[in-house]
């Protein structure tokens, strides 16, 4: 059984930054491409990053790109999101996960992800 804990989030002031963590335990971790999502009330959750098995290769969402930081330590099973010039726009509920299929790319597909944290609330003020 795959477990992912999420960490690090909280309420901040636009403009500051947040770093996120999940750990993981269950799987071959480092076989495995890791994704970042977040979910605002109202709106469906929606892809932020991914990083491939070996952070050979990453992706960002546009509204993200330049700010956030996806990066991985496989040696300690966990992967990051490194938030900067944070927005009001980013408040959302984030939640880690793993994809269904090892190696490759890491994918913005939600539907390509099997097992998911419980989340962490990152709340911005303007």
């Amino acid at each position: 059984q795959v477990q992912l804990v999420e960490s690090g989030g909280g309420l901040v002031q636009a403009g500051d930054s947040l770093r996120l963590s999940c750990a993981a335990s269950g799987r071959m971790f480092s076989n495995y491409g890791m994704g970042w999502f977040r979910q605002a009330p109202g709106k469906e959750r929606e892809f932020v990053a991914g990083i491939s098995w070996n952070a050979g290769s990453t992706d960002y969402t546009d509204s993200v790109k330049g700010r956030f930081t996806i990066s991985r330590d496989n040696a300690k099973n966990t992967v990051y999101l490194q938030m900067n010039s944070l927005k009001p726009e980013d408040t959302a509920v984030y939640y880690c996960a793993v994809k269904k299929t090892p190696f490759g790319t890491s994918a913005n597909a939600a539907s390509s992800y099997n097992y998911w944290g419980q989340g962490t609330q990152v709340t911005v003020s303007s």
